[in-house]
């Protein structure tokens, strides 16, 4: 029996068009990465087939998308374009986030899906300023104008930033105890100026500039789960902000510590294990999963043109590729073990963080460390592999290894991740 695209679920009809996708982002790559511009083409193609919005829940009508099914997206977008990647994970993260815990008043979410329809409408959280440190609170200040605020400050590492549609950024009120929370604020916004600050080694197209607010106007019912700071800062099991968390602060409904309880828990497949992990927890188990498979993406792309480089390979002094060659079948069967086993850590954790279990939410950390670490491995074992050709900038293997030695600005610093895994163990052994 044939299946029709009418048969089809919103999440399949989207995942069908991902080889489509990933072409037309390879096609481009290069020269977005040369001249570092921001790939429009690129983010138009990945709405065109319905995966900037996959994630959408299905409350608002749309496909309801899951962490397992995020991960394989964006594990094939980053094959393709590593940059698109990043930017597109940020969109799906934010609307997974408002699936699970409806952190954005109703009006503004679909004023938010309303442009969805009628082009690439893309967000992230603005988290991260110049100099930041984790558990500190935010230089941005929100001050009382009427009955909304004024925002001004600056924010750094804001992928996309010249082409979002909405911020959410993190601030400080100006009172007399001070209160943290997240302010929607439209990309368009007047007093909004975007500093081109963004000149890394890789992810060059991923726009992630500066934005600078000066007094931009905030509607007060825009101004999400302002709370007074907690005297010994805000959880952060071991993975805070600043540049090592880029676009992935705190929401409203982090920002507030709420749990995801019943009919909240949109999004998750058993809402009543939910009810026993906070928001804030499943928003970095999301982000963790989510930018470890970007990662892993690019190091199969890199794979895959070793894998033709060693087919095509001949050097004058053999008779056969150098495919043909023991030592290098086994160096790339060390490629090939690497990734099957990042791989089956973070598919096998995503429908389990989908499920809300507890320990799977608790290992994303350390399962993103070792995704990232053997992704970064596997591409540096390739560049060694190939010698000039893999460093060439007529060749793509050179960009992979750029790009994923860059994924690391999105993550808590290693050494972060391991002391709250080193925490968590003693305190269990304390327990027994």
């Amino acid at each position: 029996m044939t299946t029709t695209a009418a048969d089809q679920s919103p999440v399949a009809a989207a995942l069908a068009g991902l080889p489509r996708v990933v072409d037309l982002l390879a096609a481009r790559a290069e020269e977005h990465d040369r001249d570092a511009t921001f790939p429009y083409q690129g983010i138009e193609a990945v709405h065109e087939a319905g995966l900037l919005t996959l994630t959408v829940g299905q409350r608002y009508g749309g496909p309801g998308g899951t962490l397992a099914d995020t991960v394989r997206v964006l594990a094939q977008l980053g094959r393709g374009d590593a940059s698109v990647a990043v930017v597109t994970a940020f969109t799906l993260l934010q609307h997974a986030e408002q699936a699970r815990v409806a952190a954005w008043p109703a009006a503004g979410y679909r004023r938010l899906l309303t442009e969805s329809r009628r082009g690439p409408a893309l967000v992230n959280t603005l988290r991260a300023e110049p100099g930041g440190q984790g558990g500190a609170q935010p230089a941005t200040v929100a001050r009382r104008d009427g009955d909304g605020w004024l925002l001004s400050g600056r924010k750094t590492y804001c992928a996309g930033a010249e082409a979002l549609a909405w911020m959410a950024v993190t601030a400080r009120t100006e009172e007399p105890v001070p209160r943290i929370g997240t302010f929607l604020v439209r990309g368009d916004s007047e007093g909004i100026e975007v500093d081109p600050t963004w000149d890394q080694l890789g992810l060059r197209a991923s726009a992630s500039h500066d934005v600078v607010l000066d007094a931009v106007r905030v509607p007060g019912e825009l101004a999400l789960g302002l709370t007074a700071p907690r005297s010994n800062g805000p959880r952060t099991t071991g993975r805070a902000g600043g540049p090592a968390r880029a676009g992935t602060a705190p929401s409203g409904a982090e920002a507030r510590g709420v749990e995801v309880r019943g009919a909240e828990a949109g999004g998750i497949e058993d809402a009543g294990a939910a009810a026993a992990v906070p928001a804030a927890e499943l928003t970095r188990a999301w982000h963790d999963l989510a930018l470890s498979a970007v990662a892993l993406g690019v190091a199969r792309a890199a794979e895959q043109w070793l894998v033709r480089f060693l087919h095509q390979r001949t050097p004058a002094n053999l008779t056969e590729p150098l495919g043909s060659l023991p030592r290098y079948r086994c160096a790339l069967g060390e490629i090939e073990a690497q990734l099957i086993g990042a791989e089956e850590l973070v598919n096998g954790l995503a429908p389990r963080v989908d499920r809300a279990e507890p320990d799977a939410v608790a290992r994303t950390g350390p399962a993103q460390l070792l995704a990232t670490r053997a992704a970064i491995a596997a591409v540096q074992q390739a560049v060694s592999l190939t010698g000039n050709p893999g460093l060439s900038r007529r060749h793509p293997l050179e960009r992979y290894l750029r790009d994923v030695l860059s994924s690391r600005v999105h993550f808590a610093p290693d050494e972060a991740v391991l002391d709250a895994a080193g925490r968590a163990a003693l305190e269990r052994g304390r327990r027994l």
